[in-house]
């Protein structure tokens, strides 16, 4: 008995020692050997790094009305293999989420370790899936931008990618200034995964605000107006463009058709189409308009005086081309201001053969055309401008009168604002400040004489006016000037011009004798009722600067 109970001992001490050892030794390898990684594995379980967004700056217009801000959100997410009930899931998901029960069911069952179920969710809206408390469903902050004009200016102000970067317009172009710089958050959580302390590691930084030389109501207005020309002439597209020509601030710069955040074409072809603002990217031949860089630069050449007269027949030859008047009339003497009035073709290229290839040409470039205007918008074109040695035979036959040449909408409404400020070109320009700190205006330069700029003011009022290319347009009180053009298009199948395809435009300012405002309409290829730029442009114009004009104080001379 007494040895039985003594192997028994023996046995239980064995056992005793055996433990303590393997006790040691795991002690000695979990403390000793692997200490530094269970301390960084325990440390990761206990304590995150969270990014902290930088909430995007706010565009706003002249008067302060926001164009565009940004509000908290959170991209929901899932680790589709935490999800018990997959189906029960998608269920409570998709009416706060607005997607379909089914494609939250096929996310939600997949066997990949993460899935975004919706970005940039609204706060309010977020906080509702969260508190379902559904395992695997969690929530990142982040930011989403909101426009509470809607579409307004959509075109000129962007929009932004999924990732927050500006993809078009000023949130592209302006997107270093916007954006801020994102903070860095440091968490400790209790073992249950409860928050027990916060600490920011780098504070963020919101973005600069923007202000914008844009005028919210004219904006609107100009919009409305092109609606209007889209539903009766049905064109491709048009812009419009109302500026301040003593300083080049843009106060409105309208597209149609208007942007549609919230419900994007298909095609990525489409989408980029609609997001391009015409008013910058659009190269177009600009017909008739173009006859002031003609006229102007005969002017200030000295070749000519407004009472300047030419023997104008309602056709003319150069080199193999036949070139023609709109209408057929006899031969009749004409003054350079009825040339211009009237919008001679043949009487515009008799003006320019007396400047010659080389100095039409340089009053060409003087007025900015074949270089960006300096606009600060992104995505903007330079036209195209020919060397004199690529002129052929014809080439001072069609390009004092528009044809054969490149340009943009905002280049002709800087080259019109020559004119109205007294023979200065000046960059426009749509950021009037930075987090209220005013932005200096860009500088100009004198292209012609203040006198040239008053004779061709006085000249381009005779469009207007009885016997004019648009004598049906006026503003009771004020008088305007201006000039239509009528440009049709290459065909690209033939590489000739068009019979059908044309873009109609109308550039003016008002008042006449001292412009304070100016506004370039041009529509692309209108379909129905008129092609005439007297007749789809010209009366645009009227309707926005019949409203703009009192609207901003300016009074009738």
């Amino acid at each position: 008995m007494a040895l039985a109970a003594q192997n028994r001992i023996g046995v239980l001490f064995a056992t005793f020692v055996t433990l303590f050892v393997l006790a040691a030794g795991r002690t000695l390898y979990l403390g000793v050997l692997h200490a530094g990684a269970l301390r960084k594995a325990a440390h990761t379980q206990q304590i995150t790094e969270e990014t902290v967004p930088a909430q995007r700056g706010t565009i706003t217009d002249r008067n302060g009305v926001i164009l565009a801000t940004s509000e908290p959100a959170q991209e929901i997410s899932a680790t589709p293999y935490l999800v018990t009930n997959p189906l029960r899931a998608a269920q409570q998901l998709a009416p706060l989420l607005g997607r379909p029960q089914s494609q939250l069911l096929t996310e939600l069952s997949q066997r990949s370790g993460f899935v975004y179920l919706a970005r940039q969710v609204p706060a309010a809206q977020a906080q509702a899936v969260l508190a379902l408390g559904i395992a695997g469903i969690q929530g990142t902050p982040t930011e989403r931008r909101v426009y509470p004009r809607g579409a307004l200016a959509g075109q000129l102000l962007g929009v932004l990618g999924t990732e927050g970067g500006g993809l078009s317009g000023l949130e592209l172009s302006e997107n270093s200034i916007l954006r801020g710089h994102a903070g860095e958050r440091r968490v400790v959580s209790d073992a249950r995964g409860q928050a027990i302390s916060v600490e920011d590691v780098h504070r963020e930084q919101s973005g600069a605000q923007l202000t914008l030389t844009l005028d919210a109501n004219i904006q609107q207005r100009s919009e409305a107006v092109l609606a209007a020309v889209g539903r009766v002439f049905h064109p491709k597209d048009a812009t419009a463009i109302v500026m301040n020509p003593d300083t080049g601030a843009v106060l409105s710069m309208a597209s149609w058709p208007a942007l549609d955040r919230a419900h994007p074409p298909a095609s990525s072809e489409a989408y980029e189409q609609e997001l391009e603002n015409r008013a910058v990217g659009f190269d177009y031949e600009p017909g008739s308009t173009f006859k002031i860089v003609t006229v102007s630069g005969a002017l200030e050449s000295g070749v000519i005086t407004p009472s300047s007269t030419f023997s104008v027949p309602d056709q003319i030859q150069v080199a193999n081309r036949t070139i023609h008047d709109a209408e057929e009339h006899p031969e009749e003497e004409m003054t350079a201001g009825d040339i211009l009035a009237q919008s001679s073709n043949v009487g515009a290229i008799k003006i320019a053969s007396l400047l010659g290839p080389e100095h039409f040409n340089e009053w060409v470039r003087r007025y900015g055309f074949g270089s960006p205007t300096g606009i600060d918008l992104p995505s903007q074109e330079s036209g195209v401008v020919l060397k004199p040695s690529e002129y052929s035979g014809s080439s001072m036959g069609n390009l004092p009168i528009g044809q054969g040449e490149m340009v943009t909408p905002i280049q002709m409404a800087a080259a019109y604002s020559v004119i109205a400020d007294g023979g200065i070109l000046r960059p426009p320009h749509v950021v009037q400040a930075i987090d209220g700190r005013a932005q200096p205006a860009p500088r100009g330069r004198r292209i012609i004489s203040a006198q040239t700029a008053a004779e061709v003011r006085q000249m381009l009022r005779g469009v207007l006016a009885p016997g004019g290319t648009a004598s049906e347009v006026s503003i009771p009180g004020y008088q305007l000037a201006g000039k239509t053009g009528t440009a049709s298009k290459i065909d690209p199948q033939t590489g000739e011009y068009s019979e059908t395809a044309y873009v109609a435009s109308f550039i003016g300012f008002a008042p006449a004798n001292d412009p304070k405002l100016l506004c370039a309409v041009i529509v692309d290829e209108p379909q129905t009722g008129s092609i005439y730029g007297g007749t789809v442009a010209a009366p645009a114009f009227g309707q926005i600067m019949g409203f703009a004009l009192p609207y901003l104080g300016i009074g009738p001379e």
